[in-house]
């Protein structure tokens, strides 16, 4: 497998992770003390470092360090989208596409090479 296919989908793994430990936490706990929380949220973001940083690593091979943060942000909104509509029960807002449109538009422009 190639090494930004494997990125990407280590990535995208990462992010469901990151997602849950950041915002899960409102759904789930929202009863519970902030430092309960806290503390939960640190245990799930161990697993998203231990799959963010080798992704990375493998990444840096190929691409830049800015094609790197383009592709983690466009798929943390790939990745966040779904989970506030289907997760958390967000209502469904055309910012959504707006933002999905921009942030298609900055990763061609960081990945479409160094003629531009």
């Amino acid at each position: 497998m190639s090494p930004i296919v494997t990125t990407t989908a280590l990535l995208a793994l990462s992010n469901v992770f990151m997602t849950f430990a950041w915002y899960g936490h409102l759904k789930n706990m929202a009863t519970r003390p902030w430092y309960v929380a806290a503390l939960v949220s640190w245990g799930i973001a161990l697993f998203e470092y231990l799959i963010q940083v080798p992704a990375n690593r493998i990444g840096y091979t190929q691409m830049t360090l800015p094609q790197l943060k383009i592709l983690q942000e466009a798929i943390t909104l790939t990745v966040f989208v779904p989970f506030a509509l289907l997760y958390m029960r967000q209502p469904v807002r055309l910012d959504y596409l707006w933002a999905a449109i921009c942030m298609l538009g900055a990763v061609w422009f960081v990945f479409r090479g160094a003629d531009g």
